[in-house]
């Protein structure tokens, strides 16, 4: 019997969670995905130096400012990234920005301008936003341009149907995230089936199938297999190489659990604006401490990779 990354990859496009292009040489995935944690930890592998120490001079030369370095790491790894994979990289605006649609912006075609100036097209790359109403209205006019989105740090069925309304091209629910959260608050125990996480997927799938909407499903942030295995026929999954490896080595069946011909129930569809986009999330406690330490926790990891640029700069001086 194939194995279950194969059987997964016949119903659902397999998506590597890395910035470690090793392990997407390995897994064969079709896209890929990196945020700021994934950069500054493929950063410190020594393989990859080439690719920070070409920013570095770069930045050197041109004198330019810190945030530019970085800007330009980030896209020499989504550079080398689509050397390997056949579909798309997603890169991230600033998780410091995440509260400022015009900044967000002016990030999103900034990086679209630099893969440019590398020969890459704009389709393919997704520009990856936090979901925040401000996120979603940098979504809004960045997909009006031709500037498809990822929209990530997603944590309730609220933000999945502002997303969608404002066009977003991909949502990408936190299952793992969401499980932690609940764990944490002394729910439990629960099994594949039960998961939070994967039952927030389900809900944000069913939902856009229902009321037709175009906007890709892509399931994040996985802990275990089994949250993979349950959201079996999602438009996409992004993984990690370590999940990618646990399923590659099983040869188990693999039944498909979600099929857009049958959705299963949805919630009634939602009209939100920006007052009732913040109130829905801010009702959801989940949601609102998830986004919250999500975007932080992505912005102290830009920050540890910006003091290393500054750090080389100075001594490059």
């Amino acid at each position: 019997m194939p194995s279950k990354l194969d059987q997964l990859r016949a119903m659902t496009t397999v998506v590597a969670d890395t910035g470690d292009m090793e392990s997407i040489r390995q897994f064969h995935p079709t896209d890929s995905t990196t945020n700021p944690s994934l950069i500054l930890k493929a950063a410190g592998i020594p393989g990859y130096a080439r690719l920070v120490d070409e920013a570095i001079e770069w930045g050197r030369k041109a004198r330019a400012p810190v945030g530019d370095v970085t800007d330009r790491i980030a896209v020499n790894f989504g550079v080398e990234i689509l050397k390997i994979v056949p579909g798309r990289v997603s890169t991230e605006v600033d998780a410091d920005l995440s509260f400022d649609t015009e900044a967000m912006i002016a990030k999103g075609r900034k990086l679209i301008g630099l893969y440019k100036e590398r020969g890459i097209g704009h389709d393919r790359i997704l520009i990856k936003l936090a979901s925040t109403w401000e996120g979603v209205e940098a979504a809004r006019t960045l997909q009006r341009e031709g500037v498809e989105c990822n929209m990530t740090l997603m944590f309730s069925l609220a933000q999945a149907a502002a997303a969608a309304d404002a066009g977003a091209f991909l949502v990408s629910p936190f299952v793992g995230r969401i499980l932690d959260w609940h764990v944490k608050a002394g729910e439990g125990p629960f099994d594949s089936e039960t998961d939070p996480g994967v039952q927030s997927v389900r809900t944000i799938y069913a939902y856009y199938k229902t009321h037709g909407y175009k906007t890709v499903v892509m399931g994040a942030s996985f802990r275990n297999p089994g949250e993979i295995e349950a959201l079996a026929g999602c438009d996409r999954l992004t993984i990690s190489p370590q999940l990618l490896e646990a399923l590659s080595k099983d040869e188990g069946p693999l039944p498909r659990k979600l099929d857009a011909a049958r959705p299963g129930p949805a919630p009634a569809k939602l009209s939100l604006d920006e007052k009732g986009f913040r109130w829905l999330l801010n009702e959801d406690a989940m949601a609102t401490e998830k986004l919250s330490e999500g975007i932080r926790l992505f912005a102290h990891d830009l920050r540890a990779l910006q003091a290393t640029v500054q750090q080389r700069l100075a001594a490059a001086a």
